[in-house]
């Protein structure tokens, strides 16, 4: 068994639920035991950075301040989380005025994507029977700040990442190749300017279909949010269309025949189980 400590955040308890669910069941049936961070507090995500630097700052520390006690890797699913722990974690450096009590930085924080396609999570996958998923099309959609800024994230290949790409490769779906896999939704502009997210959102669904894709895949909530809900009125070629938006942690699931997938696809605006279905995946 592989021990981390796990960051759900806020959006894992409420609109991504599912996403939660998956990662946890996926996990589970790759022995990695979940440790939950114990008393832990909002990031301050989307909103904290734009409003208040010093709280930007202090929110995620606090939760790395906690999770400094154990000798464990900090696996967080969601990527907003993510980009900001990273953020602050090299902020507090700058700025120790901004805490209460210094902070030496020593948590090892993954982004949950990274950590499922590392070499040896990888070779656990493969060693574990898997129902190919044969004949779905997959466009991969890894958004803004999966990869970016790359000084934070490391990712190398941060304009046309693939490390995504090749996880559902695996698991037997195609990936398609397509421009889009980085492009912007909008992300918590949909708030204060949907008629932006709106817009963006059905170029990158538009793409995807054009590209032959039967479905989306991501890692970040607030994608999946964005394009999950603002499929109406969606038009490719004069035709009304829709295609429906997965978690990665979802396909891998169906892949290992999780006994619980079809209550969290149950939990999508845009009904996943029809095409599924269709493939003969479910």
């Amino acid at each position: 068994m592989k021990d981390v400590t796990y960051y759900p955040g806020c959006s894992l308890h409420g609109t991504a639920r599912e996403y939660d669910e998956s990662f946890r069941g996926v996990s589970e049936l790759l022995g990695v035991n979940l440790h939950e961070l114990e008393d832990w507090t909002c990031c301050g995500s989307t909103s904290a950075h734009c409003t208040d630097e010093a709280l930007a700052v202090a929110l995620p520390v606090r939760n790395l301040t906690i999770a400094a006690k154990y000798d464990r890797e900090m696996v967080i699913p969601c990527v907003a989380c993510y980009s900001r722990f990273k953020a602050a974690a090299e902020e507090a450096k700058e700025h120790p005025e901004y805490l209460l009590s210094p902070y030496e930085g020593k948590v090892s924080l993954r982004y949950a994507l990274d950590f499922f396609c590392d070499k040896p999570m990888i070779e656990d996958l493969k060693s574990k029977k898997i129902k190919p998923l044969s004949g779905l099309k997959v466009a991969c959609y890894y958004g803004c700040l999966a990869v970016r800024p790359p000084k934070l994230t490391g990712v190398k290949l941060y304009e046309n990442p693939d490390h995504m790409d090749r996880l559902m490769e695996l698991l037997g779906a195609e990936a398609v190749d397509w421009s889009y896999k980085t492009d912007c939704c909008g992300a918590s502009l949909v708030m204060t300017r949907t008629d932006i997210v709106t817009n963006l959102s059905q170029k990158i669904l538009g793409m995807a279909i054009e590209a032959g894709a039967d479905c989306i895949v991501t890692g970040c909530t607030m994608c999946h949010a964005n394009l999950d809900t603002r499929q109406a009125g969606l038009t490719v070629e004069g035709e009304k269309r829709e295609i429906p938006v997965f978690y990665f942690t979802e396909l891998m699931g169906l892949a290992m025949e999780h006994k619980d997938v079809k209550q969290w696809l149950g939990r999508h605006i845009t009904d996943p189980i029809k095409l599924l279905s269709n493939k003969g995946l479910l």
